[in-house]
């Protein structure tokens, strides 16, 4: 069965780099431009993962994080931050809510598919 993964950036650009090495990887990808888009999409889907930035307008990704693991049917969901953002504050902040893998922009695509394969079961 393919595994599926949302991308969620406010970035078009980015979305599209990221959906192609996902893609070329063999992996199914939905995207979603915030978290509010990211919540409306979810609904009913099978996600085996979420890569998301942190900075988006609508609904930022930790606020989306914490929505996603307070929902039964989401909750164990690996969710990973890929972003500019590179406090200990606010990765402390989404360790707390259950974030698996922190990526910091710019990124090299093997870095990001190598933290997708650690993190979805086959």
């Amino acid at each position: 069965m393919t595994k599926t993964v949302m991308i969620v950036d406010d970035s078009i650009s980015l979305r599209k780099v990221v959906s192609m090495a996902l893609r070329n990887a063999g992996y199914e990808v939905l995207e979603a431009s915030d978290g509010q888009d990211c919540l409306a999409k979810l609904e009913g889907q099978r996600i085996h993962l979420i890569i998301s930035d942190v900075n988006m307008p609508g609904m930022d990704g930790l606020t989306m994080a914490r929505h996603i693991k307070s929902m039964p049917a989401y909750k164990f969901i690996p969710i990973i931050m890929l972003t500019t953002e590179g406090s200990e504050q606010l990765k402390n902040t989404g360790r707390e809510i259950g974030v698996k893998a922190w990526i910091l922009k710019p990124f090299q695509p093997y870095q990001m598919l190598d933290a997708v394969t650690k993190l979805i079961l086959p």
